[in-house]
This record gives C-alpha cells, structure tokens and sequence, in this order.
C-alpha cells in the first residue's frame, strides 16, 4: 500500500444558522457539482460523525448512510441536526416505512440498490420540493423505467460486474441525456475511466472511507483519499466534451 502524505487538519461544518442549501434542486445540483456520493454502513453516531467532518474537510460534503444498519435512522436525524450543510442521504431502501422514517428524520436524498425504494406505500411529495430520489438499475429497461418514474439520477448497480465503464458507455449511447451514477467497483483506478464514459457521479464506499480509518479514526487517510477522488473527477471532467444531460 502506498504512503499518504500528511494532510490539513479537519476542517468543521459551518454554523447550522449559515445553512443555505434549502431547495430539491440545490441538493441535485450540488451532488452534480461535487460528482461523489461516499457511503458508509455504520451503526454508531460516533462513526458517522467522524465520517461526516472527514470527508467533508475534503471537499465532498456528502454522505449517505446504509439504512439496513442498526440505529440507521436515528444516526441520520443526528447529522441532520448536526450538520446542516452536510448532505445527507439514506442508502439501502427497499420498504416504504423506512423511506418515510428517512424523510422524516431529514435525509435530503433516497437511494437503493433497485428500482423499488418503497415510495409507492402512500409517501407524497412533489417533484420540486421532495428528497432527491435516486432509484438503483442495471438494464437499460430499468434505466429508462427509473428515469420515466420522474427520479432525479439513476444509480448504475452493481458496474463493475457488468462491464465497468464500459457498460455506462453503452447506456449512454441511448441514453445521453439521463444523469448516471455509477455504483459498485469504483476506486482510484476506475473513478476517471466512469467519468470519461459518460457517468454524472461516482458513487463510492470503503475505497473513500475505509473500515479501519473509521475504526483507528484515520482522519489524513480519509482527508487524503478524498482530495485524490476529487481530483480524478475534476480532471477527468475537464477532458470531456459538453455533456448533454437534463438536469
């Protein structure tokens, strides 16, 4: 494994009464801007905090929490609290009560790994002033399917199974104007070859927030391994041409 240099120390979120970020469409925007979705399965609020300030230090102020984790909930209603400029969304969703507990403890978005994320059991919201929803696909019937649900990004699950990069590429072949996020396998080594294939984010777990660097509270490794995906992102970004995607 290579050494990581030395990083800056953490950085803190800003003051909850300095929150501006309010709106659907800020938080879909933001998560186009940044282009990383870290996500971590966590059952203590200590660890998701440590996450949070990490990650956030490093210029991705994002973070989704698996819901099939103990406590899952309860920990999101607590960085909502705490963070109110952290993006925070629940991951894993596949039944409606735990998509409304979700919303009700403040999770500006909803994502799963299909295309089920429990919203039709009576939740109501519109398209402008609901959660961001980010329903999880593989084939391009689920894809379009996702996409014609009126969802905000549709997340590519799993990628690296199916082809990698490669297979967004396809997708986006027909589909150049849906916003992809690419999901499962994603790493230093993959992250710009997703971007360079058409993916809008990257969504990413223990290869930006490792096990052992929550457990030993590593907060350089995480630091560091942020700055390097956003990085990867930014220049991969700036070699491609104009992207065609609705947002």
């Amino acid at each position: 494994m290579d050494m990581l240099p030395t990083a800056n120390p953490a950085l803190k979120l800003r003051d909850p009464m300095e929150s501006t970020m309010t709106t659907k469409a800020e938080v879909r925007a933001r998560i186009q801007e940044i282009g990383i979705i870290p996500s971590i399965h966590v059952s203590s609020t200590e660890d998701a905090r440590f996450a949070a300030k990490e990650i956030s230090a490093a210029g991705i102020p994002i973070l989704e929490l698996a819901t099939i984790e103990p406590g899952a909930i309860e920990i999101i209603a607590d960085l909502v609290r705490s963070y109110p400029d952290l993006i925070v969304g629940a991951g894993e969703l596949t039944d409606a009560e735990t998509a409304r507990r979700c919303l009700e403890a403040g999770a500006k978005f909803l994502t799963g790994p299909g295309l089920d994320l429990g919203l039709e059991g009576g939740l109501e919201f519109s398209r402008e002033d609901g959660p961001v929803i980010i329903p999880g696909a593989l084939t391009p019937t689920e894809v379009i399917k996702a996409w014609k649900s009126g969802c905000d990004l549709v997340k590519v699950f799993p990628c690296a199974e199916v082809g990698g990069a490669h297979y967004i590429r396809a997708l986006k072949g027909p589909y150049p104007y849906i916003p992809l996020i690419a999901s499962g396998g994603v790493n230093q080594e993959t992250a710009a070859e997703f971007i360079a294939a058409g993916a809008t984010a990257l969504g990413i777990g223990t290869a930006l927030i490792p096990h052992e660097s929550l457990r030993l509270r590593q907060s350089q490794r995480i630091h560091e391994l942020g700055r390097r995906f956003v990085a990867i992102v930014k220049h991969a970004r700036s070699l491609l041409p104009h992207r065609k995607e609705k947002t």
